[in-house]
């Protein structure tokens, strides 16, 4: 097989492959040989099917399939053997002729291939870069222990209702001398909290009342939204916008959130059992979490910041039109992918691919290398991320090293961890080689930046 380059630019390449007959004929006899050992032909035995009848069964499509592998074969071959850097995946030349494989004869397949830029990076050469450290106020700490109190409260049974209380009960229309309507709109079994009644007046009225207690007030006062006393009443939003009057409301029940105390089982809940043993080491391990979780968000801020600021330095051209054309092959079965999809999306995605090279580059250039030992640690921070979701902080190593070691047996994983770490590596590496621009800054002010392009 004879194959060829033809360089149409320092970013397009041509390679043809001339497939003769004698490169595929043996292949091809291979495979019908056998479809000839199996096949299931009637009026022959297994296995005793002549050769020309196999032939003519499955000849056309044993010969497009073992073209195809060889194709794939030799073009993989070369790109490997003369180190082609390539974008996207090679592409049928858009003016290869339509190939008849039952002609049994040669055949030429020429595919079009985009060649990753020819680019240096020097970060000796960068300027400052910013580093944003976000200050830890009491006001966080105190914040963050009153959601950990929070997340670990419980509903309880309340003797009066107070200002937070959810409180049940009963409505019941009254006419102007306070007494039911016979015909007027009864509920039974509805609910709501003290925050959202409306009015002071009748709040002051609710207050301090008791299980079987009675107010007497206008809910449309109480209640301005419609959507509101349609949910209380059990009635539509449109008889709602008619209700007028007087409601009584007796209370069947009144329901109060108490938030966690500051004691042992709080402690063991969260850090695990014995690991805390007062408020005061509780608040340090607060801060410690919270020092170690800004760090991350300025890390973020920080990978944001750096690939702008490399980015920006480097002239790169890219083969735009042959990754368009790369996307739509490459998703020719899912219905959502269109040119036009692929026009609007276009400039987040070469962003990101500049990025991706810029990053293999900085790799290269200043020996950063990912092993297993650093996918596993990627996994880890996976994991560990995973569960503070949830609200779980207290996992033991030995769960999340477990719990990462699971997800890195699937293989559709590796790449993801592969990639992951080797962005850590990058951010950990330039953030030690480029100078820093160090600024405090509040975490109100931090949260800005993100609006900023």
């Amino acid at each position: 097989m004879n194959i060829i380059r033809e360089d149409i630019d320092e970013l397009h390449s041509v390679i043809k492959l001339n497939v003769e007959k004698s490169d595929y004929e043996q292949r091809v006899n291979d495979a019908l040989n056998a479809y000839k050992r199996k096949a299931n032909v009637p009026g022959f035995r297994p296995g005793k099917v002549p050769f020309g009848i196999v032939k003519r069964m499955y000849g056309g499509s044993v010969t497009f399939d073992e073209i195809n592998k060889l194709v794939s074969e030799n073009i993989t071959k070369y790109i490997s053997e003369n180190n082609l850097v390539l974008l996207g995946e090679p592409l049928p030349n858009e003016a290869q002729n339509t190939i008849d494989l039952n002609d049994d004869g040669d055949f030429v397949f020429a595919f079009d291939i985009a060649l990753s830029p020819e680019f240096e990076v020097n970060l000796a050469k960068q300027g400052k870069i910013p580093f944003y450290k976000i200050i830890l106020t009491d006001d966080m700490i105190n914040e963050e222990v009153k959601n950990l109190t929070a997340h670990f409260g419980k509903h309880e049974q309340s003797s009066k209702a107070g200002e937070a209380s959810v409180v049940k009960g009963s409505f019941i229309q009254v006419d102007e001398a306070g007494n039911d309507m016979e015909t007027g709109i009864t509920v039974e079994d509805t609910m709501f909290s003290m925050s959202v009644v409306k009015d002071a007046e009748i709040k002051a009225q609710l207050l301090d009342k008791a299980v079987g207690e009675s107010v007497i007030f206008d809910v449309k006062k109480a209640f301005p939204n419609d959507t509101e006393i349609s949910y209380l009443l059990k009635i539509t939003r449109e008889e709602a916008e008619s209700v007028t009057g007087q409601f009584k409301f007796t209370i069947s029940e009144i329901i109060d959130f108490k938030e966690a105390e500051l004691n042992q089982e709080l402690f063991d809940k969260l850090f695990g059992a014995g690991n805390i043993s007062s408020q005061e080491e509780m608040i340090a391990k607060v801060k410690k979490n919270l020092e170690k979780s800004l760090l991350i968000e300025s890390d973020i801020r920080f990978t944001t910041d750096m690939r702008n600021a490399i980015t920006l330095n480097i002239d790169m051209r890219l083969p735009e039109d042959f990754l368009k054309r790369w996307i739509l092959y490459s998703n020719k079965e899912n219905e959502n992918i269109t040119e036009e999809s692929v026009e609007s999306e276009f400039p987040r995605h070469i962003e990101d691919l500049k990025w991706q090279l810029i990053k293999n580059k900085i790799a290269t250039t200043y020996n950063l290398k990912v092993g297993p030992d650093d996918m596993f640690a990627n996994a880890k921070k996976a994991a560990k991320l995973q569960f503070l979701q949830y609200g779980l902080n207290n996992i033991s190593d030995e769960h999340i090293e477990g719990y990462a070691a699971d997800i890195l047996k699937n293989q559709q994983n590796n790449k993801r961890f592969f990639e992951g770490a080797l962005e850590d590596k990058v951010m950990e590496y330039v953030k030690s080689a480029v100078e820093l621009d160090e600024k405090e800054i509040s975490r109100e002010d931090f949260y800005k930046l993100y609006y900023i392009n």
